[in-house]
């Protein structure tokens, strides 16, 4: 407040009774019955003077208005002008009060909902003092808080409104992003001298969680000659209220002060200890919030001469002292430096050791999702180039004068930290008056915390400091020492450093260190109840050699064979198995052998199971020659995964990669290995075991000395806690797994079940999910919002609290996926399972019972909950098989009408109900409806392709029992056909939506999984590919078959096998077939006739079919093994039903003469046709092929040039005119002396003629293809029109390809090379020549990942182009030209839109350029 002598008290005292009315309700503005009270009271400006709050109290008015009227009281009588708070703050309801006091002030419930009952709103918010909540009785911590809350508002607030001030060009950061960060000044005041449990409570509260757990760890293990520890089981759970109470009383007063300075010092809080130690009076801390740091780069903008002295804000003077920045764990650095990413900037100084993402500020803009996604936001660090790059060209790199700075790229942010890095010589200086906002706004929150705790801040204040002082505080202020440099085993037994740099790289992998979990203190109780291990488990227990970790049977087994094969095996890369059952300790036996080898080799777990194979593995290649010349061995855990083939494709990925980045020869390299532990949950682990070679399994049985083990693990634990029996976990693998304790257990728990209770409702939830989903959980929150249950941190009660008496068969785990959440399952799988056998035995509730109540639970349907990755999707979950063979297809059938009755808008019930009724039931029918239902929920592809799959299953059950059937029924034959053209209809409309569909680009490299049939958010639908195309075929070779067996159609004979192919070609109606003459023969005419037309058009749409899948499979990249077997053995079914020689062409052109040109011109496209070569697709196949026959090929395509003149059709001999071309291209390639080839200058002629006819909108890619690799610049041409063709490819390709192509990566048939004119083109077969002798599924493997550039034969023969990376796209540079091409490896391209300069191999393929081997220049 500003001292403002505006209403002398002389003057308020003349105030007459409407004069005080006046005020309270135009400048106080409270409600009219608070004014009316007043005037009831006949107080006028004399008495007014004089009150005080009691007095309003008195008056009847609420707390909050009287607080808000003594506040403008003692402004009015002081003389002093209030201070200006934003309007939305004021605004507040007092409803919106208790919400804000609740989600971000964490106050308990009781408080907030005692301000909302004293009317406590916004306006009167601002005006609360310390002691105006402590008169409503709100506890002198939660007062504190408040008050912290209350005053970082206000300068959230003071700093949105100097908006204008501090104002910072360039910085378009999107304020959803809540990409806001301040230096957080907490402060505390205390009281003369309180209570001595008081004053060691307020030293922990000031500690962090982190400290605080630190601070029992060290509290448990204290002991002296003069104290004794306190036990741990009390000290378990216990906040720092409880703590501070049970040291005095276990200590007394003295010594509890004395404990706790002791153990202060013991966690390096030696400040606190000091500040306990000198006097219990007032306390301040000063901390820096940095979990998120927001660090802001100001430097030199601005390189006119003359006018700015300019520094080197990269000089070694100024970045020695920034290397606190290295420390910190940097979300978004905002760069004025336009040098930055120079030799001495201070980006590139940055990035020698940490990795971060290079953008401009207009990367942030669009939606919020995407900006995420695409910038890598949370992940990595953001250096935000806000003021333009000078590593870059191009005129949107260049910096801006201030004054334009400021026209042209003005937004606003708050700060965290300011750093001046050169002079400032003008007042115009945007950073002029960005420093005086700081200021000013610095001096404003002083003011506050002075007025509103009577403490001035500037003493403990960090502000005005040198480099070298703010490097130096920073570290000091961070607890660095918690993450110390981080070791990885090295050769020879060394150890280097882990990088932060290198393991922010690393994002797919969870490195274990040789000093993991140093100065880290977790609660190892967690884990005896059913928690999940962490590294800190076998970390404490090597602590302490007395109490050893427990060590399973084959424990050693493993170990030995892990040792064994990097010692013995010749593989590369090694894949074990080890099998488990569910809750049997397989995860736990893994990963302490893990803990222990990772002294010896490199260990990590693999995060994600669902990462392309090729990512992985060369991050796993990265950690073996981390800080190496000579690679490391790699030992790599995959936990939780099913029997996918992930880990094997991993196995055959990782030798690839290493050659390519290590240039060592792999079979003499022992230390050059990686051993994959796959640690995979089943049912049966022996049986899996006896399949795989090498494993190991474990299962649900102890042997005698593992339940010795466990027996005196259980007498440990009695040491520390005063009943361990109740870790039910632990006491189940104690009882060898026994099914009677389980049982007793559960039994008793659930004794006073009742299934009407929400929290019994919740638990039956549970066990449903824990039982047939592995590693399930339900969020808190969400078992929170079921039990009615208010969200607050610092409630009274939990939600295992409320979920009594079941809690002690609970327990929350923190699940880190999509962010991170805390979630709510049942301690163990078998207890899960025990409880639904209880329900059924002792209170006669079903699964189904249990099913049919979560179904009918909007809450939970609606946001789901979580299941782990690496679930594989059955026909039918296990839960619908038990009710199936207990109950039968009624009860399951009663499930889902009920289920789908209650959720109308999800298509996966009557989805999941239609494939049941189908498969299990063959009532296709019922089928048929209920997939109908969920098609007109959501028609996509999965919906209309279980409507064809319902008509196809049900035509082929008829046409299997008619070919059982010695008579057939006419009718049957309609039916038939109707059910036919149905599925066909189904499937083509399932084709034509998942074309349409907008996906990214894929790059298959393995066989596709099965197509998942139903689109639930809890199973992410596969690429449905080509099925429907697949599907469309199948149908018509069943109506084939069921037509052959016609009496008339009868494929034994051959005349009428001719009739049934001319029918089907066309050629003559069914009333032109030969038949006999009778009343069945009749009617199937009849029929026929009905439905002539799709019958007739089945051929000829097979035939197109087949083209387009041959494009397909040509023309993309990836192999679809079992589509193309499937296609292959149709097409030789198609062959053998069509495909006749026509022999009747000679006998017309002997003849008639005068057809001799036709004849020829037919002629020569029908050996076309036959050798593949009469499309564009074709002629490119023939790069493999001998040189004779596309030689042959370009002899044909010569004649028929010759005869364009005499031919009509201008888009065949346009088409013919571009096949030309191509086969004198590729008959260069294979024989470049043959008499047949044109000249480069001859075929550039022609297919410039050619583009001028038709332009840039062809429907087909194929002119524009030419167009590349003809007209493709050399290296110092900049004027050409290429980037004009490529937009033109990529055109027509969306037009031509239908949107199933687009969706996909395209092969490059033809590279770029070193040398001129026509050989400056290289076929993907010229190059593997160099690799005759290899395996070719090993050669294939190498093309896949890209590998194959690495090939000195390659290098020697490809021409490397140099290009940029800009939003994430990807430019070949010729000069001022810029190309656009596509990245053949997507993953190869750092995510989070970084722009780079790159240098590349060029390959050609059907949709444009594409990008190989991408190279970063730095």
């Amino acid at each position: 407040m500003r001292r403002s002598r505006t209403q002398p008290i002389a003057e308020i005292e003349k105030w007459t009774e409407e004069d005080v009315h006046r005020w309270l309700m135009t400048e106080v503005k409270v409600h009219k019955t608070c004014a009316d009270r007043f005037v009831e009271e006949e107080v006028s400006g004399d008495s007014l003077v004089a009150f005080k709050k009691t007095d309003i109290l008195d008056l009847g008015i609420k707390h909050g208005p009287a607080v808000k009227i003594i506040s403008y009281l003692e402004s009015l009588r002081d003389g002093l002008q209030r201070d200006q708070f934003p309007a939305y703050v004021e605004n507040w309801t007092k409803e919106q009060v208790h919400q804000w006091l609740l989600q971000h002030v964490n106050a308990y419930s009781k408080y907030a909902i005692r301000l909302q009952e004293e009317d406590v709103s916004g306006d009167c918010l601002v005006c609360f003092k310390k002691q105006d909540l402590l008169d409503l009785e709100v506890k002198t911590k939660r007062t504190n808080q408040t008050c912290k809350s209350v005053f970082s508002v206000f300068l959230k607030c003071a700093i949105c409104l100097n908006e204008q001030a501090i104002s910072l060009p360039g910085i378009l950061v999107n304020q959803a992003l809540n990409m806001y960060f301040w230096f957080f000044l907490q402060t505390s005041v205390l009281p003369g001298v309180p209570n001595i449990t008081v004053v060691i409570q307020e030293t922990l509260d000031n500690l962090k969680k982190e400290d605080f757990k630190k601070f029992h760890f060290h509290l448990k293990q204290y002991k002296t000659s003069q104290f004794q520890p306190i036990r741990e089981s009390k000290l378990e759970g216990k906040d720092t209220m409880d703590t501070a109470q049970l040291m005095t009383d276990h200590y007394e007063s003295n010594g509890a002060v004395r404990v706790t300075v002791d153990v202060l010092r013991e966690i390096n809080q030696c400040e606190r200890a000091n500040q306990l130690e000198n006097t219990m009076g007032k306390t301040t801390n000063v901390k820096m919030n940095l979990n998120n740091e927001f660090a802001f780069s100001c430097s030199k903008y601005s390189t006119v001469k003359n006018k700015y002295t300019l520094s080197q804000p990269g000089s070694p003077e100024q970045v020695q002292y920034l290397k606190f920045l290295n420390k910190l764990k940097l979300f978004c650095v905002l760069d004025f430096d336009p040098d930055s990413n120079t030799q001495v900037g201070l980006c590139h100084s940055y990035r020698e050791s940490r990795w971060a993402n290079l953008h401009t500020p207009s990367q942030y803009q669009g939606q919020i999702d995407s900006v995420i996604k695409n910038l890598n936001l949370y992940k990595q660090t953001s250096w935000v180039f806000c003021n333009g790059r000078h590593d870059l060209e191009g005129d949107s790199n260049k910096e801006l004068n201030y004054w334009n700075w400021l026209r042209k790229s003005c937004s606003d942010v708050d700060l965290i930290m300011f750093l001046l890095l050169s002079p400032v010589d003008s007042e115009k200086d945007p950073i002029c008056d960005t420093y005086k906002a700081f200021m000013n706004t610095y001096e404003k929150w002083k003011e506050l915390i002075q007025e509103k705790l009577d403490f001035d801040i500037d003493p403990q204040s960090v502000y005005e400091l040198s480099l070298s002082e703010v490097n130096g505080t920073v570290l000091a202020l961070r607890p660095f020492s918690e993450s110390s440099e981080r070791l990885l085993p090295s050769s020879d037994s060394s150890f280097v450093v882990l990088k932060n740099k290198d393991e922010d790289l690393l994002t797919a992998l969870d490195i274990l260190c040789l000093n993991q979990c140093e100065n880290i203190y977790e609660d190892k109780e967690e884990f005896y109840r059913g928690g999940k291990v962490k590294w800190w488990n076998f970390f404490f227990c090597d602590k302490d050699k007395q109490k050893p970790f427990i060590k399973r049977d084959k424990y050693e087994n493993l170990k030995r064979m892990i040792r064994s094969e990097l010692r013995e095996s010749k593989e590369m890369c090694v894949l074990l198995n080890l099998f488990h059952n569910p809750g049997c300790g397989g995860t736990t036996l893994a990963m302490h052998v893990m803990w222990d080898l990772r002294k010896e080799i490199r260990c990590a777990v693999l995060k994600d199971n669902s990462l392309p194979m090729t990512e992985v593995a060369v991050q796993v290649v990265k950690l073996m020659k981390l800080e190496n010349e000579k690679p490391c061995q790699v030992f790599l855990l995959i936990d939780d995964s099913k029997e996918t083939e992930n880990p094997y494709k991993l196995c055959n990925c990782i030798p690839q990669t290493v050659e390519s980045h290590s240039n060592i020869n792999v079979d003499k390299a022992q230390s050059c290995k990686v051993i994959i532990l796959n640690c995979v949950r089943s049912q049966n682990p022996k049986d899996s075991y006896r399949r795989h070679n090498p494993s190991q399994y474990i299962t649900a049985s102890l042997s005698p000395e593992e339940q010795n083990e466990f027996e005196k693990k259980l007498n440990e634990l009695r040491e520390t806690h005063d009943t361990p029996e109740n870790f039910y976990s632990f006491m189940i693998m104690k009882s060898n797994f026994d099914k009677k304790y389980i049982d007793d257990l559960v039994h008793n728990t659930l004794e006073n079940f009742d299934f009407s209770s929400k929290n019994a409702k919740l638990f039956s939830f549970l066990a449903l999910l824990n039982s047939y989903v592995a590693e399930s959980e339900i969020s808190r929150s969400l078992c929170e919002d079921f039990l009615c249950m208010k969200r607050i941190r610092w409630q009274e009660e939990s939600a295992l609290d409320r979920m009594e008496p079941f809690s002690n068969l609970l327990i929350i785990d923190r699940v880190e996926e999509w962010g991170v959440y805390e979630g709510i399952r049942i301690l163990h799988s078998s207890i899960a399972s025990a409880c639904l056998e209880e329900f059924e035995r002792s209170h006669s509730l079903k699964v189904s019972d249990i099913t049919i109540e979560i179904l009918h639970c909007d809450l939970f349907f609606s946001i789901g909950v979580q299941k782990k990755d690496g679930v594989v999707r059955e026909p039918f979950s296990p839960l619908i098989d038990k009710i199936h063979s207990e109950q039968g297809r009624q009860t399951v059938q009663q499930i889902f009408v009920k289920a789908s009755t209650r959720f109308e808008k999800s298509l996966s019930i009557p989805q999941a109900l239609a494939r049941y009724l189908y498969i299990k039931e063959h009532d296709f029918p019922e089928a048929l409806k209920w997939a109908e239902k969920a098609k007109n929920i959501k028609a996509n592809p999965y919906t209309f392709d279980t409507i064809g799959q319902i008509h196809k299953s049900n035509l082929k059950s008829n046409n299997d029992r008619g070919k059982q059937e010695t008579s057939c029924n006419p009718e049957d034959l309609n039916t038939n056909i109707k059910i036919a053209s149905n599925a066909i209809t189904a499937f083509k409309k399932a084709q034509e939506l998942a074309d349409s569909e907008e996906e990214p680009e894929e790059e298959p490299e393995e066989e596709p999984e099965e197509k998942a049939v139903d689109e639930s958010d809890d199973f992410p639908q596969k690429s449905y590919h080509v099925q429907g195309y697949v599907g469309v075929l199948e149908i018509a070779f069943l109506v084939f078959e069921i037509l052959s067996r016609l009496p008339f159609f009868d494929q034994s004979d051959p005349m009428k096998k001719m009739y049934f192919q001319r029918f089907l070609k066309k050629a003559i109606p069914i009333t032109s077939v030969y038949k006999e003459d009778n009343e069945r023969n009749n009617i199937y005419e009849e029929i026929i006739k009905e439905h002539e037309r799709f019958l007739q058009n089945l051929k000829a749409e097979v035939k197109e079919t087949f083209e387009l899948l041959d494009s397909f499979f040509t023309y993309m990249k990836g192999r679809y093994p079992e589509f193309q077997r499937k296609i292959s053995s149709l097409f030789k079914h198609y062959v053998s039903l069509f495909c006749n020689t026509p022999k009747e062409m000679k006998k017309e052109q002997q003849n008639n003469p005068n057809l001799n040109l036709k004849i020829n011109i037919e002629e020569q496209r029908l050996f076309l046709e036959k050798n593949q070569a009469d499309t564009f697709v074709g002629i490119l196949q023939h790069l493999d092929k001998p040189a004779e026959e596309i030689e042959r090929i370009t002899e044909c395509y010569a004649y028929l040039q010759k005869q364009h003149h005499q031919l009509n059709d201008k888009k065949q001999k346009t088409k013919e005119t571009i096949n030309c071309i191509l086969s004198n291209i590729v008959l260069y390639l294979l024989k470049p002396n043959s008499k047949h080839v044109k000249s480069i200058d001859s075929l550039s002629d022609l297919l410039s003629t050619t583009l001028q006819d038709v332009g840039l909108r062809y429907p087909f890619p194929d002119p524009y293809y030419l167009a590349l690799l003809l007209f493709w610049p050399r290296t110092t041409e900049e004027d050409t029109e290429i980037a004009t063709y490529v937009t033109a490819i990529r055109n027509s390709t969306r037009k031509y390809l239908t949107p199933l192509f687009q969706k996909r990566s395209t092969v490059a048939h033809l590279y770029l090379g070193k040398e001129k004119g026509l050989k400056r083109l290289v076929s993907k077969p010229q190059l593997d020549e160099n690799f005759k002798k290899m395996h070719r599924e090993t050669l294939a493997q190498l093309w896949r990942n890209g590998d194959i550039f690495k090939d000195k034969t390659i290098i020697n023969r490809l021409q490397r182009v140099r290009g940029s990376i800009e939003q994430g796209e990807v430019f070949a540079n010729y000069g001022k030209l810029k190309i656009p091409v596509r990245p053949a490896l997507v993953h190869r391209v750092s995510g989070g839109f970084s722009t780079e300069k790159v240098s590349f191999y060029l390959g050609f393929a059907i949709k444009g350029p594409i990008a190989y081997d991408i190279q970063y220049e730095n």
